[in-house]
């Protein structure tokens, strides 16, 4: 089955091949064969399709792809983000509250948690979801959350290592995530992440995580000075992660080894917004030349939040990006994050991820933050709005 976007204003390719930057083409259409994009071009070639959709003049852009969300859990913490809001300092102890409660639910239950923010994300737009583990910390819940995940997530990453629960010796707990644990996960998941940060795991028992994961066929990614200034940037890009996640705390040095590797750096802005830490210098990473992503962390404690439209407006607002760089880095960041090469942009032979936007431009998703912008949605040519 082949359909055929019309009438498009502003397509958003992402393709180096059609220019620099968005590789935008104006009076567009969009042809999708099956799962796939089969043609891009102005309106007035448009081959012929088993189906046609009227964009009416609006901006159609890839789909944005979450490279960085914790989705496998049960219950909430509005009290814990109400007291952060009235002045209590964010710490990452809070992870065991949702411990807590995850342990105890049971896999419907999760499972249909899990469901129900994807959905809720393909509503906004968001066509490929990274997916973590880290909410159970026992062999057998770690093994529960990324077996759910992967029934209902692009992507799952083993993040055994997300904090030291309670009793437990940090040095022994990581260990445990390098060995037994990792075992019974790896089967499940593509990638292994560890929170690498004072009160969690330091780059010792970081790198012993990382390297077993390595060792099993797992891609390494961390969780990188998010609270402090610490190791894990360096770490993460002497081990090659595919990301090093949070980025708020950097050194010269820190944003120099990440514009001289592959290495991406995914930030995080709604986790800045709930929490009300600085935010990451986005305009050094650009300018020393490193990649970035945006990605919404979609957690039930430091950000609750599943609205990458929400991530770029903020990007834009307080991180001093332009509406173009939030935008790519939203997609085709995303896809760099996750190593994927089928996803982030609308050239030919892409996974057919499109998002049409109740808007003219790109530039509205931070323009009219908070508005709902998101006319359709395909993903792999099937339209899930």
């Amino acid at each position: 089955m082949s359909t055929v976007i019309t009438n498009i204003g502003e397509l958003v390719t992402n393709d180096p091949a059609v220019g620099d930057g968005l590789g935008i083409v104006r009076d567009a259409a969009l042809v999708m064969d099956g799962d796939t994009i089969a043609w891009t071009g102005p309106a007035s070639e448009a081959p012929a399709a088993d189906e046609s959709f009227d964009a009416a003049g609006r901006a159609v852009l890839p789909g944005f792809v979450d490279s960085h969300a914790h989705l496998v859990f049960a219950g909430e913490r509005a009290e814990e983000f109400a007291a952060r809001m009235s002045g209590q300092k964010y710490a990452a102890g809070g992870i065991r509250t949702t411990v807590e409660r995850t342990r105890a639910a049971s896999d419907d239950d999760l499972r249909a948690n899990l469901r129900r923010l994807i959905t809720e994300m393909a509503r906004q737009g968001t066509t490929t979801v990274e997916c973590k583990s880290g909410y159970g910390l026992t062999v057998d819940q770690e093994e529960r959350a990324v077996r759910i995940a992967a029934e209902l997530a692009d992507e799952v990453t083993y993040l055994g290592a997300h904090v030291v629960p309670t009793g437990w010796d940090a040095a022994a707990y990581a260990h445990l995530a390098a060995t037994d644990m990792l075992a019974a996960c790896a089967p499940h998941a593509r990638w292994v992440d560890v929170f690498c940060e004072e009160g969690a795991f330091d780059a010792d028992q970081t790198r012993e995580i990382l390297q077993a994961g390595v060792k099993v066929g797992l891609g390494p990614r961390l969780h990188a000075n998010q609270l402090t200034q610490g190791p894990a940037v360096q770490l993460a890009v002497e081990l090659d992660a595919a990301s090093a996640d949070h980025c708020t705390f950097l050194s010269e040095s820190d944003i120099d080894a990440l514009a001289s590797s592959q290495t991406v750096a995914t930030l995080l802005p709604g986790v800045e917004f709930s929490t009300r830490q600085p935010y990451p210098n986005a305009r050094r990473l650009l300018e020393a030349g490193a990649t970035v992503a945006l990605a919404t962390d979609c957690n039930p404690g430091s950000c609750y939040s599943s609205s990458m439209a929400f991530c770029i407006a903020v990007a834009v607002r307080d991180m001093r990006m332009t509406p173009a760089e939030a935008v790519w880095s939203a997609t085709a960041g995303g896809a760099r994050a996750l190593r994927r090469t089928d996803v982030g942009h609308l050239g030919i032979g892409a996974r057919a991820d499109v998002h049409v936007l109740d808007a003219p431009s790109h530039i509205h998703l931070a323009y009219r933050p908070g508005v709902p912008q998101t006319a359709a949605v395909w993903k792999a040519g099937h339209r899930v709005r």
